[in-house]
């Protein structure tokens, strides 16, 4: 009688098993199907804004794939991951085109966060290249850091926006 349910338990244990690695395994196809159907831009990508709004600044070449360290989704907010990535402007997101009339980024504030594209690019970048350079002060501060490995970010207008 013991060894019947020692073999039943086995059987037991072997079917949840089974069925928990073919479960783990449909995953791994749907997520490699997932990233094989992913087309991510390797090189620059050029930012500007919509074809209705008169630039005051050349564009900004983003380089892509300097920024593969960091989660996608400090830039790609609102991404669920798997959808493809919408342009900020088309997507509901940041889609005021028109800078508010008073010259302040907290006049474009909404509870969804920056409507003004504009303000909405340059608080990002500008404030993540800024935390960059905090970051970099205090290793050079508590470690030597040679020139050749300080990681340059640009924070002035010029930088990102060369003259044409």
């Amino acid at each position: 009688m013991y060894r019947i349910r020692v073999a039943v338990l086995c059987l037991v244990i072997v079917f949840v098993f089974g069925m928990a690695l073919n479960v783990a395994g449909q995953n791994k196809s749907d997520t490699k199907e997932a990233v094989e159907d992913m087309v991510v831009p390797m090189g620059i990508i050029v930012l500007k804004p919509d074809p209705s709004v008169k630039p005051k600044r050349s564009p900004v070449e983003f380089n892509h794939a300097k920024h593969f360290t960091y989660n996608c989704r400090k830039c790609h907010h609102k991404w669920e991951g798997n959808a493809k990535i919408s342009n900020c402007t088309t997507s509901k997101c940041h889609d005021l085109l028109k800078a508010p009339k008073r010259p302040t980024k907290y006049l474009a504030y909404t509870e969804d966060g920056i409507k003004y594209y504009k303000y909405a690019y340059h608080e990002n970048c500008i404030g993540c290249h800024k935390e960059i350079k905090v970051e970099q002060k205090k290793m050079e501060m508590l470690y030597k850091v040679s020139e050749k490995k300080k990681i340059i970010v640009p924070t002035s207008c010029n930088e990102c926006h060369p003259k044409e």
